[in-house]
């Protein structure tokens, strides 16, 4: 509320008309008042974001279903935003050089997938819908690497992936190169 505050005039010898000064003061608590009302009426009225996920399909329970050797593309994630990758099997791609070390994004993994995925068309009767892309995290790799993984997976436009446990040869192949 605003208030004025008066102040009587005072006569000193002689009377003169003297116009009255008026000091004015508002307070403004009405105000922070209504600001935070509002503020909390907005708040409650808006609509959160609701959070985003990413769907993960699981297979069902049962027997596994096998993979053949030329649609597999298998892919270990490790620390420092690298990635270990070979098709088929592990022992044979390491004899015929059919892997390699490389990066996330458009020049990296992606490269491969496509790659992979018009090889799979060329070769197979139902094409690149064949290729199974097989996940693999080693110890160092990170969560952010994993979400990074998947990113690519959706942007490369593979139907079939899979996240699978490292295998043994895996594991010494790990250490041994220190990916």
């Amino acid at each position: 509320m605003a208030e004025l505050n008066m102040q009587a005039g005072t006569s000193r010898g002689r009377s003169k008309r003297r116009s009255k000064k008026l000091s004015t003061r508002i307070d403004l608590t009405p105000m922070v008042d209504l600001g935070f009302l509002l503020i909390t009426f907005f708040f409650v009225t808006t609509t959160w974001a609701k959070p985003r996920a990413m769907a993960f399909n699981l297979p069902a329970d049962g027997p596994s279903t096998l993979v053949g050797k030329n649609a597999a593309l298998s892919v270990l994630a490790c620390g420092d935003y690298k990635l270990f990758y070979y098709h088929g099997d592990l022992g044979e791609a390491l004899k015929a050089g059919a892997c390699g070390i490389t990066g996330y994004g458009a020049g990296g993994l992606r490269t491969v997938i496509r790659n992979k995925q018009e090889a799979m068309d060329r070769s197979y009767k139902g094409g690149r819908t064949e290729m199974t892309l097989l996940i693999k995290a080693t110890p160092q790799a990170s969560v952010r690497n994993i979400v990074s993984l998947l990113d690519e997976m959706r942007i490369s436009g593979v139907a079939k992936y899979a996240l699978v446990d490292l295998s043994e040869e895996e594991k010494e192949l790990v250490a041994a190169k220190k990916l």
